[in-house]
């Protein structure tokens, strides 16, 4: 496998990226936006103090996933030699929607899981993709 592509990867951008769909993620499930309802769907006790249990644990496995993902938008990036906003905000929809969202929709049928919580789940992954795209098309 020709790694050179790596080369060319804008590493700051590239963790810029994963710390904005990170972050989104802390607004999109709290209080503000979905996290009262997500919590409800999920049926999860918010005052059950046993909740923060390993918390740290799953926030760096997320920001590695995300990671992962925002490397993975980079070398499509460079690949097909992408550099405008309205490029980004393609890749990031495509990707939301065919990667993310397909993804989780396979999940979500077998576990038979509430559509709100669905529309929830996936919409923080469409944003997060769309977000992270645009920066790394941008910042190349």
């Amino acid at each position: 496998m020709n790694t050179e592509i790596f080369s060319h990867i804008n590493w700051l951008a590239l963790l810029v990226a994963t710390l904005s769909y990170f972050m989104l993620g802390a607004l999109w499930y709290s209080k503000v936006l979905f996290g009262n309802k997500w919590a409800t769907l999920v049926k999860l006790d918010m005052n059950n103090p046993d909740l923060k249990k390993g918390m740290g644990t799953k926030m760096t496995a997320s920001f590695m996933l995300m990671l992962l993902a925002c490397l993975g938008l980079s070398l499509l990036i460079i690949k097909f030699d992408m550099n405008n906003l309205l490029e980004g905000l393609k890749l990031g929809l495509l990707t939301g929607i065919c990667f993310a969202g397909t993804a989780l929709s396979v999940s979500f049928i077998y576990e038979s899981k509430h559509s709100g919580l669905f529309l929830i789940d996936c919409g923080y992954h469409l944003f997060g993709q769309v977000i992270a795209s645009i920066i790394l098309v941008l910042w190349r």
